[in-house]
């Protein structure tokens, strides 16, 4: 049998230990909301981090002649990345939904449904901003809604994102290194099941709360009623642009952006193009939306110094990794689900699925297994789900959770500690789940 060789072009073996600085940056994200709340919060703490971290790993890649993989990481990963999530970021920021219905079961899981749509298309951080809120209001007079909340975290900030490049993360990053926007179409399936059984088991569990209810509680929620309404309709015409723009404007459809010596404007394109569409959706939008969603730039602001630091510090352990991948004893596609899922659940997905990614292609693939970006195709399956669905699995997973959580708590809801969540949900909810997910497709 054929087998297909990825290869490297570095003529050096590198050690681990130039990685040191990225597992230190990927432990401060872990622990630090947790430690050191306070002080963590601070952006320009953050900024700090990334600074004090950079700065070795940048000697050590200059020292070795490596600028190169350096250079790919910022402007060909990190600035694709920041300027996408940027341009959705803004532009969902200025859509507002408003109103206030009766919270019978029925209207939650619909509401929740529709944000398991949305996430793949306005991102899994847009659809929750977007809609934590109302939903929210439309629960505040009932009396049990922290399991609300939680669905909501795994339903919308996570899992619903798995069907396009703008979904979450992970999957952009598997987009810029040749995945085609329609490829991860071919996910509904693992998409669908797992979106029918969250939205089934919440349905049951939101109807055995609702029976519970105080029936002052019912009453008071059947008084408070507020027609549904929706500002700043125009955005979705420039969410639409966002997306036909990271569809369309790539080297599959632009072979000419591939060219070694295309001008910059030509590499470029897309996101020129992207950030022209945040510029109008931001001066276009009245401000009076963005105040009524509590808009402000601080956690995109937050995004970009953290991840600055992850996209520069993990240069040398992406290398590491494409080195040594084949002696890591990593090659079925549940071995990478699962390797995947748990370091994106503790950790933080977007890297770690860069990393199985980078250990992925650098081992043999036999040549009558179909190939995409590089990696087996049912591998690739393996890392894309796991790396999505898995960050629901703790608040630290995905960025969106704690953002929710947050919102939660500002509107006098209760939440459950980090590990309350884990042992009171996500283990018991979201882990069969996942596990039947699995055995089924991956």
């Amino acid at each position: 049998m054929l087998l297909i060789h990825a290869s490297t072009d570095l003529a050096q073996q590198i050690p681990l230990w130039p990685s040191i600085p990225f597992f230190i940056i990927l432990l401060a994200i872990a622990v630090g909301p947790l430690i050191a709340e306070e002080w963590w919060e601070n952006n320009r703490n953050k900024l700090l981090v990334s600074v004090i971290l950079s700065i070795p790993t940048i000697y050590y890649l200059v020292s070795m002649g490596l600028t190169e993989h350096l250079e790919h990481q910022i402007l060909g990963d990190y600035v694709p990345f920041i300027v996408l999530l940027t341009a959705l970021f803004v532009i969902t920021g200025g859509i507002h939904l408003s109103g206030d219905i009766k919270a019978k079961p029925w209207v939650n899981t619909l509401f929740l449904g529709l944000g398991y749509l949305l996430a793949s298309f306005m991102g899994t951080t847009g659809a929750a901003m977007l809609l934590i809120r109302p939903v929210i209001s439309i629960n505040q007079e009932r009396k049990f809604t922290i399991h609300t909340i939680l669905f909501f975290i795994a339903a919308v900030a996570n899992c619903g994102g798995l069907l396009t490049p703008l979904g979450d993360p992970p999957l952009l990053m598997l987009y810029l290194r040749g995945a085609s926007f329609t490829w991860f179409f071919n996910l509904l399936p693992e998409w669908a099941f797992t979106g029918a059984l969250l939205l089934i088991i919440y349905y049951i569990v939101d109807s055995k709360y609702y029976k519970k209810e105080p029936k002052e509680n019912l009453a008071a929620d059947a008084r408070e009623i507020e027609p549904i309404r929706l500002t700043g309709a125009m955005n979705f015409i420039y969410l639409l642009g966002v997306i036909l723009s990271v569809a369309f404007i790539n080297h599959d459809v632009i072979p000419d952006m591939a060219q070694a010596d295309a001008p910059f404007w030509l590499k470029h394109l897309r996101e020129i193009i992207l950030v022209a569409l945040t510029a109008i959706a931001y001066f276009t939008t009245p401000q009076i939306t963005r105040e009524k969603n509590k808009f402000s730039w601080g956690p995109i602001f937050e995004v970009a110094v953290v991840f600055i630091g992850i996209f520069i510090t993990m240069t040398p352990t992406l290398i590491y990794l494409k080195q040594n991948a084949p002696g890591m004893g990593l090659t079925e596609a549940w071995q990478f689900y699962y390797s995947t899922g748990f370091l994106s659940a503790f950790l933080d997905n977007t890297p770690t699925a860069v990393a199985f990614h980078s250990v992925a292609s650098s081992i043999p693939i036999a040549d009558n297994v179909a190939v995409v970006a590089n990696v087996a195709e049912h591998i690739l399956k393996a890392i894309a789900t796991s790396a999505v669905f898995f960050g629901a699995l703790t608040y630290i997973g995905n960025g969106p959770n704690f953002m929710v959580k947050s919102i939660a708590e500002d509107h006098g809801i209760k939440m459950p500690s980090f590990f309350g969540y884990m042992f009171k949900f996500s283990l018991i909810v979201l882990l069969p789940i996942y596990i039947l997910t699995q055995l089924l497709f991956i």
